[in-house]
Parts: C-alpha cells; sequence; structure tokens
C-alpha cells in the first residue's frame, strides 16, 4: 500500500478502502473516471518474487507520477501467469486530475525498462513478412466479393477456436461476413450446408450466397462442427476462462453504458458483439478475446454473462436514464426540501477486494495488461481488435492501461 494507513489488524474491507479514497474522490466530482486500474504481466515463464514486484509497483508508479497518490497492489496467482494489480486515483487532493497526456507511451517506456532491469522477457514484437496473411473487412462495393470472402473463411480457424456456429458467425462480423446454414435434400437423402453473405455497414446481407464448397473444406458445416467439438473441449479447461471472465465483470461494473462497455473490452483485446433481434432484444453475447485466440458465449464464461443479464441491464439503464430526468424536472419545479440522507455506499469498483464474498464473484482487474507484448500478441491479433463494430478507423496498436 502506499499513503493508506494499516488497520490494528491488518485486514483491509471494502468500506475502509473506499474511506481511504474518499477525500481524493470527492475533492473533483468532474472527473467521470477518477479510479484508476492498472496490470503489470510478466510472461508466464519470468520468476518474479514478491519483493521484485513492490519493487517494479513502485518505480511504475512513481515514474507514471502517482509517487504521491494512494494506491494498493494486489498480487494475483489465479491463471498461470502471475501479475499485480494496482488501484489507484487521478485525482488530486487539489481537485484536479493528474496529467494524463501521452501516459500510454510513456506506459509501454516504462515497461520496456521494468523488464531490462529485472531480467524479464522482453515485449519484442514480430517482423512482419511480405507473405503474412492480413484479414480484412469484406467491402461488398468493392467487387470480387467471393475473393474476399474466401481470403478470410479459408485461414480462420488456423488461428481462432469457436464452439458453435454462433460464435463463428460473431468472429466472422468482424469481417463484415456471415455464414447461414441451409438444408435441403440430395438424391432423397436429408443434406445440410453452409452459405456465406458479405454484409453491409448495418449488418444486412449485401451479396448473393456463396456455397461454403466454394473456399475449402475448413469452410464447411461438417469441418467446421468438428472444429466445435474440439474447441469445446479445449475450452472447457482453459484457464482464459477466468481471466476473461473477470475483464469482463469489471467492465460492467466500471462502465456507463454499452459503448463504453464495448470500448474498455476493445482496450483489453476484446470484442463484444451483441446479437439483437427486429424487437431490440438481446438474445446473444460473443466475447473474442484475441490474446488467446477464443471465442466465448457470455452464457457459457458465467450465468451473469448471458444475453439476459445483458438486456435487463442496457434497457433498465435507458428507462432508469428516462426517470431520473423526469425525477430531476419535478424536483425542479417543487419547492419541497428532503433532507433525507441515504447511506454512502462502498465504491463498486473495490467489490473483488471483499474477503465476505464468494470466489466465484471475486471481480479481478483485468484493465490494463502494461507486459501484454510477452503474452504473445502479434500485428495479426491487433489487426482483428481493431475492426469492432466495422469502421475503417483504425485504434492505437497496444492500448492496455485505462
Amino acid at each position: 500500500m502506499n499513503r493508506i494507513p494499516e488497520t490494528l489488524d491488518n485486514t483491509y474491507s471494502t468500506a475502509y478502502l473506499h474511506q481511504c479514497f474518499e477525500p481524493y474522490l470527492s475533492a473533483n466530482i468532474k472527473t467521470e473516471k477518477p479510479v484508476r486500474h492498472i496490470s503489470l504481466n510478466p510472461d508466464p515463464a519470468d520468476r518474479v518474487s514478491d519483493g521484485q514486484f513492490v519493487k517494479m509497483a513502485q518505480e511504475y508508479m512513481e515514474r507514471m507520477g502517482y509517487v504521491n497518490q494512494p494506491y494498493i497492489v494486489f498480487k494475483h496467482t489465479d491463471i498461470e501467469r502471475t501479475h499485480i494489480h494496482i488501484v489507484t486515483v487521478c485525482v488530486g487532493l487539489d481537485g484536479k486530475k493528474l496529467p494524463d497526456s501521452y501516459d500510454h507511451p510513456r506506459s509501454m517506456a516504462i515497461c520496456r525498462d521494468l523488464e531490462q532491469t529485472y531480467n524479464l522477457i522482453p515485449a519484442t514484437e514480430k517482423q512482419r513478412t511480405g507473405n503474412e496473411q492480413v484479414f480484412r473487412p469484406v467491402d461488398y462495393r468493392a467487387g470480387d466479393v467471393k475473393s474476399q470472402i474466401a481470403s478470410v473463411v479459408r485461414h480462420l480457424p488456423k488461428y481462432y477456436g469457436y464452439a458453435s456456429l454462433g460464435a463463428y458467425n460473431a468472429l466472422l462480423s468482424l469481417f463484415n461476413i456471415t455464414a447461414e446454414e441451409v438444408k435441403g435434400e440430395l438424391h432423397g437423402q436429408p443434406k445440410n450446408g453452409l452459405v456465406y453473405f458479405a454484409l453491409n455497414e448495418q449488418g444486412e446481407k449485401a451479396s448473393n450466397p456463396f456455397k461454403a464448397s466454394l473456399f475449402s473444406k475448413q469452410a464447411g458445416l461438417d469441418e467446421l462442427q468438428n472444429q466445435f467439438a474440439k474447441a469445446k473441449g479445449k475450452m472447457k479447461a482453459d484457464p482464459v476462462r477466468a481471466l476473461l471472465k473477470s475483464t469482463i465483470e469489471v467492465a460492467m461494473h466500471t462502465a456507463t453504458n454499452e459503448a463504453d462497455f464495448k470500448k474498455q473490452l476493445l482496450e483489453q483485446g476484446t470484442n463484444a458483439v451483441v446479437r439483437r433481434n427486429d424487437e431490440g432484444r438481446i438474445y446473444g453475447m460473443t466475447f473474442i478475446d484475441h490474446e488467446s485466440r477464443t471465442v466465448w458465449n457470455g452464457s457459457a464464461l458465467g450465468k451473469n454473462l448471458s444475453a439476459n443479464v445483458f438486456n435487463d441491464w442496457w434497457n433498465g439503464q435507458a428507462v432508469g436514464q428516462r426517470q431520473e430526468a423526469e425525477n430531476a424536472t419535478a424536483q425542479n419545479q417543487s419547492s419541497t426540501t428532503d433532507n433525507t440522507v441515504e447511506k454512502e455506499e462502498a465504491h463498486s469498483l473495490f467489490n473483488f477486494l471483499n474477503k465476505e464474498q464468494q470466489t466465484d464473484d471475486l471481480l479481478i482487474d483485468g484493465l490494463g495488461g502494461l507486459l501484454p507484448e510477452a503474452q504473445g500478441e502479434d500485428y495479426e491479433e491487433q489487426e482483428f481488435a481493431n475492426r469492432m463494430k466495422k469502421k475503417k478507423k483504425r485504434n492505437s496498436r497496444h492500448l492496455r492501461a485505462n
């Protein structure tokens, strides 16, 4: 801990931590996100002692300008890669927000120095070669749609694991493609297959259908079903599941709306694909983790990440916003003064620190990952991550600190 008083019994409750942060949180009510999470993730092969982790955290925070701020450092060993999380506030006691210009490049530079100081496996970037396959979203207006689709679906199975057709389609949607199952008969025998379509900016079909057989065996339904079965077995025991689940839960607790939720996850290299029916109800939530190259249905990660939960959350949020606006109008028109003071709740960002919570509900701060390249990231993952919402605009390459 830094600038946080120790307790007599050496236990630290959610309420106590919030109390220590409260003077900073209340000093500036204009800052939308006064709490900052940072994660330092050495390579799994690195052996870092507790003392080294403490020194790394102190050096990082001092060089980032947080030496006079209260912060807490936690070590997590719940996955193969032992890592630390740092929770702090980016508002000073004077009410001013700490400067954050060029935070990301400064953070990356500090991490590179830490790698050398503590002999960590360096996060070297892969050099691109002319023969490297780069996946690009399909542009139905550019012509030769068949070749554009082929360049994606022929190679996608080499890179990603997905356990259902819905998950596969969520991944394809990043490239303006969808696959649709068709049923029929051939010589009196039932026959199932797949056809592929290009999509427009609204996610609507914008091309003629293309048979899967035009592309490759891997693009066909039979081969995909084999891939689904294999991926389902591997993903069930994959330690990435717990980390991804925790990262999503943190975003749920810190995001202000759907767009902010997606943005936070994208900064962690994860796409959130939301599927809605014609009435606007969410019937599918899929999360594409580009670091582990796996595609997960929300319900497969946990009941609290199912489509119904997000549907109720965002629909309820919209209703709540309308009610708040109506209440504010009513209060302005009323001369009645209400002196009732509600009980102050502990900041939700500290819920994952509460020892009384069940293990499955612990919220690990996944916002960060400041040694990301040591985890095997390469340019193709970045190409995938930058395709969210089918926008042409490119995001920064290594957004890992929030």
